[in-house]
């Protein structure tokens, strides 16, 4: 092999070696394991080496003078990320028929003849580094791929018409750097085994060693193989947790978010302090029949409703039941209303502990003091007529 594809080959393995390096040290690692910080949520984690055998079916442009041939290769690569792998491979290749390319004039003058090759045989052995960017990783993932290296082409035969020692001898040997390009696709099979195809474009600098008629040979490929990874496929990336974003969330409505409340699910209308915790409910629509503590079948369905909203309450704080009254009975009777607001507020202590709300219950009537309303009016007087839930203790 001659000192140019020495040199080809020495930049691609240099190449290989290089990329490589910088990716250990981007990731501040060393061997081939995953990084030991997680991927991004639902991330590409597979970074791998593999082998991938393959044959290859080459058909020469007319330059060449020769008919389409077989070969064999074989590629070493890693996964470098979501978007590309980075191959070195080497490769051998035969076109059996007439492998001398078209010659100009002047190289036929230098022979001194107008002959012709004759049962010819061009032989390719040589290699490259090659860049594959993937469009989607999937079962199905599809790709291009580039590629730069070096490759040695030999010519073989005899020469038809030509007497004496020019008959049946190597013609011709050259070394040359090639490029490729082209689109493949790779399909899983399993997590470790992999088919792979491409078609690609060889551009030949060999041509410029000729005395002939053209500045480049120019090659097309059909790449038929498989791809074998090294090591457990990794896992994808878990997403992350989702983030609670409490403190822009205020699921009992109570005016404290989610982040700070200790109380949560406080029944709606419940005033609360700075923590969420329930101060005081007003217990609004729970009236009574005039001057009586007997609940109206509409306050019963009321406190229905607040027994449901207690029991799912996390707090078991004792809870004072407090009864208040208007100007009811006869005016300036303040001691019977305040006999009466303390029988108010006992049915309404009575019937919760009968629905089975657990806190401590304790009534206390308050008669007339502590109105919301005006008390010189009827309606006044209903809203004055009324229950409160507090809070009390630790």
């Amino acid at each position: 092999m001659s000192k140019n594809l020495l040199l080809a080959m020495g930049l691609a393995g240099v190449a290989v070696v290089s990329v490589a390096s910088a990716e250990e040290a981007a990731t501040g690692a060393v061997d081939t394991s995953v990084a030991s910080e997680p991927a991004a949520a639902g991330g590409f984690t597979d970074d791998r080496y593999y082998a991938a055998p393959f044959g290859t079916f080459i058909q020469p442009a007319g330059a060449r003078n020769a008919q389409g041939g077989w070969g064999a290769g074989l590629a070493l690569g890693r996964v470098i990320n979501e978007y590309f792998n980075l191959e070195i491979k080497g490769f051998w290749q035969n076109l059996t028929n007439n492998g001398i390319p078209q010659l100009g004039a002047t190289y036929q003058r230098s022979l001194n003849t107008s002959g012709v090759w004759d049962h010819g045989s061009t032989n390719f052995t040589g290699g490259s580094i090659d860049l594959q960017y993937y469009f989607m990783r999937d079962t199905f993932s599809p790709y291009a791929v580039f590629g730069l290296g070096g490759m040695n082409t030999s010519w073989g035969g005899s020469f038809a018409g030509v007497p004496g020692k020019l008959n049946n001898v190597t013609a011709k040997q050259t070394t040359s750097f090639i490029f490729e390009a082209g689109l493949g696709a790779t399909y899983e099979v399993t997590d470790n085994f992999l088919l792979r195809g491409d078609v690609r474009y060889r551009g030949d600098t060999a041509a410029g060693n000729w005395v002939g008629n053209t500045s480049m040979f120019n090659d097309f490929l059909v790449n038929v193989g498989f791809v074998v990874p090294f090591g457990d496929k990794p896992a994808p990336a878990a997403a992350p947790a989702a983030v609670d974003a409490c403190s822009g969330r205020d699921s009992d409505a109570d005016g404290v978010n989610d982040c700070d409340d200790k109380c949560p699910g406080t029944a709606s209308g419940t005033k609360v302090d700075d923590q969420g915790c329930p101060i005081v409910m007003e217990l609004r629509g729970v009236n009574f029949k005039y001057d009586s503590a007997e609940l109206t079948d509409g306050a019963k369905h009321i406190l229905n409703g607040v027994t449901e909203q207690l029991l799912l309450m996390s707090t078991r704080k004792d809870i004072e039941v407090a009864g208040y009254a208007s100007h009811e009975g006869k005016k300036g009777k303040e001691q019977h209303n305040l006999l009466l607001s303390q029988h108010r507020s006992e049915s309404v202590a009575h019937y919760l502990r009968a629905k089975g709300v657990t806190n401590k219950l304790f009534a206390k009537g308050y008669g007339t003091q502590y109105p919301v309303a005006d008390n010189g009016t009827e309606e006044g007087r209903i809203k004055n007529r009324r229950v409160e839930l507090r809070w009390i203790g630790d």
